[in-house]
């Protein structure tokens, strides 16, 4: 039986490349090298919670459903389809949106300022006015901090249920608190640092929440064309599932998602949980070479 190892590790080889590649793009390895190894203080230490959920698989389900639950604000959601080319070119902003995480929870604490500045000026640059007439800045800390705390309570929801290693009552705060470090360098003005205020500033925006024609065509394109091939769409399928299946019932009434408890508790997270594990050893990095001499 031992013949089958090396096919088993060259098979974790290629998925495990292959999903890399599409997240961090052509460039992942070398920038992977650059925030990793540089040396240099870095605005979280290594047992910081921020760095457990970012580097955990959970994060594929984190991402798309703060998409979707991004998309209800009607003026950050006419700000992405009016200037961040969601459609032409996703992965390319999959890649920057995940190269700015993996910078600023991991790299260098210079690094991850020039990240933040980079974004800041795109920010400054984005600004219009909907079809009713709203005129939107993407700079604007008040849409600044939707999305932030719309992405923070994702990506902690998910960790939550699928991550290797869920936080505890405490973990959770900190985690928060973590990313308001992030916030407050992009401009968000007093972002929540703990649960409770996460959970009050969420409620807060509800009256702005609807789903307007752009956040139900986003919808749409990520849960049912992506672009993706063929062979990869039963494992998205899962993945948008779940995502899905964590989102408050209010979100998915306004983007006219279903709910189906029973579905979702005998197979949906049970197959997420086994795609997430699947996904967590693909990437899983790989052992150092050995060196002789």
């Amino acid at each position: 039986m031992n013949v089958s190892v090396p096919g088993v590790f060259d098979l974790r080889e290629r998925l495990g490349s292959s999903l890399f590649t599409r997240v961090a793009g052509p460039a992942g390895r070398d920038n992977r090298a650059r925030i990793h190894d540089t040396p240099g203080p870095r605005w979280f230490g290594p047992d910081r919670p921020i760095r457990t959920v970012h580097g955990d698989a959970s994060m594929f389900t984190g991402g798309l459903r703060a998409l979707l639950l991004q998309s209800l604000h009607p003026l950050a959601m006419a700000a992405v389809a009016a200037h961040s080319g969601y459609q032409g070119d996703p992965w390319g902003r999959l890649q920057r949106t995940s190269t700015f995480l993996a910078v600023t929870t991991y790299g260098t604490a210079g690094d991850a300022q020039q990240a933040v500045d980079r974004v800041r000026a795109v920010h400054d640059r984005v600004k219009g006015t909907t079809a009713e007439g709203e005129t939107y800045h993407a700079a604007d800390p008040h849409l600044l901090a939707w999305v932030h705390i719309a992405e923070v309570d994702s990506f902690l929801r998910a960790h939550q249920r699928y991550g290797a290693h869920p936080l505890d009552a405490t973990g959770c705060d900190e985690y928060i608190a973590d990313t308001a470090r992030v916030a407050a360098a992009l401009g968000v003005r007093d972002p929540p640092r703990d649960r409770t205020e996460l959970a009050d500033r969420l409620a807060s925006y509800r009256p702005e929440l609807r789903a307007t024609q752009e956040a139900r065509e986003a919808a749409r394109f990520l849960l049912l064309h992506p672009p993706l091939p063929w062979i990869a769409r039963a494992p998205y399928a899962v993945l948008t599932a779940n995502a899905v299946s964590t989102l408050a019932p209010w979100a998915r009434e306004l983007l006219g998602l279903p709910c189906l408890p029973v579905i979702e508790e005998t197979c949906v997270r049970p197959a997420g949980h086994a795609l997430t594990r699947t996904i967590r050893w693909a990437m899983r990095p790989p052992r150092p070479t050995a060196h002789t001499t």
